[in-house]
């Protein structure tokens, strides 16, 4: 019932034996020399995607606006001792109300010349040479109508107005 344990190296040849060693040996080196199928390595690292020139960008322009600050404010402060620390109570500042009613001022006296100037000058047409045109036109019309009368435009059509209304 009980087997009787087998010992891993067979004894009896000693040419088996030795092909048996020379087997594990050579496994034993496959092992040692295998190498891994799973990469477990840190992933490459891309230099663009740790170097963020948009952030570096950012902080040189701020740091810019700082120094043109430090540099505006030696420059005040520098005024300020060579001027013994004098205050300028100087106002500069424009009403822009009074500077509208300036310019309204302004165009009114404008539009007042220009105005001056269409009254006092001849019309280009005359009214009168129209009439006599138009009833020189219209006197061969009339010559040639039973009934004369009085022609009107009424919207872009000429036409025949009876001084009396006939009742047929």
């Amino acid at each position: 019932m009980h087997r009787a344990p087998q010992l891993t190296l067979p004894r009896g040849s000693k040419y088996l034996q030795c092909t048996w060693e020379k087997a594990y040996q050579d496994h034993r080196k496959k092992v040692q020399d295998a190498q891994p199928l799973v990469d477990t390595r840190a992933p490459l690292s891309l230099s663009h995607l740790h170097l963020n020139l948009k952030k570096l960008k950012l902080e040189e322009e701020r740091l810019s606006v700082i120094d043109r600050d430090n540099c505006l404010l030696l420059e005040r402060v520098s005024c300020i001792l060579r001027t013994r620390g004098q205050t300028d109570n100087r106002n500069d500042f424009t009403h822009k109300r009074g500077n509208r009613e300036q310019e309204l001022h302004r165009m009114h006296r404008k539009n007042k010349i220009i105005l001056g100037r269409i009254k006092n000058s001849e019309p280009w047409y005359q009214a009168q040479k129209w009439q006599e045109d138009r009833a020189r036109t219209e006197k061969p019309w009339d010559s040639l109508v039973k009934y004369p009368g009085r022609w009107q435009t009424c919207k872009g059509k000429m036409h025949l107005c009876f001084p009396f209304h006939f009742k047929p």
